[in-house]
């Protein structure tokens, strides 16, 4: 049945302002292909929206367990994007392949390609520490570094040379008051991170991702443990500075993703659904296993 309009409850669950999460991980597995792959290619009539990052038959396998199976689609540049899907689809292995963190893990490999800007991350940019700076990312639960709040904001602004080292500090203040944390933090920047409340921390990586100036900001389920004003900073502070950023947030709140994505890569069981913009996969997809999800019938 093609899903021409949200029914009254799927449209309440999608479009709230609870701000509530739930706790999952993902961890992929080893499964046939479940329903037709959409992959969703930037057309040239869209000069206006340039692919950021572009994957193209993407497989990554951990020893004999292949856990993505040939993923293709783009990510759209200065824009956000929400990975969806249910537990285990493989969402936070095709971020970690993003910033190059799954070759930390024995017996990975992987085949076809993954491009920032044209220029494969694995192939073209032999500095995996440039991949990082370019492509950061959030971690599900806050993990500051054991320095004061000041240096870990610091650390990165001094390793990449982003500023002389005669403007850190004023650097370091620039990014808190950007996140919303120097009014908090400003007479604690020698104190430990860990004196922070929970939604404190996470803005403070924030800011340490932001402050080396990358191009793309991957996000893993940023907001799942944190009070729900913490989470509107960090969706109102997303909804900023995707005008200058690529943003790709993995979330299990259907209603986050509506409220602040742009575009859709839906995935289950390591298998690419379909990728669209956001209105046409919360209002019109033609999968029923996208449409199972979005209305609470799986995941």
């Amino acid at each position: 049945m093609k899903w021409n309009l949200l029914n009254n409850n799927i449209h309440s669950k999608f479009w709230s302002e609870d701000r509530s999460t739930d706790h999952f991980s993902s961890q992929g597995q080893s499964v046939t292909q479940v329903a037709p792959k959409s992959s969703f290619r930037l057309e040239p009539s869209q000069p206006s929206i340039e692919p950021k990052i572009q994957v193209n038959d993407l497989r990554v396998a951990f020893g004999e367990q292949e856990i993505l199976h040939g993923i293709t689609t783009d990510f759209p540049t200065k824009q956000i994007t929400a990975l969806l899907g249910p537990t285990g689809s493989g969402k936070t292995t095709l971020l970690r392949t993003f910033n190059r963190l799954n070759e930390l893990v024995s017996g990975f490999h992987y085949s076809g390609s993954v491009t920032l800007d044209g220029e494969d991350i694995y192939r073209d940019i032999p500095d995996v520490r440039e991949v990082r700076r370019r492509i950061g990312m959030l971690f599900q639960r806050p993990n500051p570094f054991p320095q004061s709040i000041e240096d870990n904001i610091a650390i990165g602004l001094r390793a990449h040379n982003i500023v002389p080292r005669n403007q850190v500090r004023q650097e370091v203040e620039r990014q808190l008051v950007e996140v919303g944390l120097w009014d908090a933090v400003r007479d604690k920047l020698n104190q430990s991170p860990f004196e922070l409340s929970g939604g404190q921390q996470q803005l403070l990586c924030l800011a340490r991702t932001l402050a080396v100036r990358p191009e793309v900001i991957l996000l893993d389920e940023p907001t799942s443990s944190l009070d729900p004003v913490s989470t509107q900073r960090v969706e109102d502070l997303l909804s900023t500075i995707k005008e200058r950023l690529t943003i790709i947030v993995v979330t299990h709140n259907i209603s986050q993703a509506a409220r602040i994505s742009d575009y859709v890569v839906f995935m289950n069981q390591g298998e690419l659904i379909e990728s669209n913009t956001s209105s046409e996969i919360f209002y019109k997809t033609e999968h029923k296993i996208t449409e199972d999800f979005l209305s609470g019938r799986m995941g």
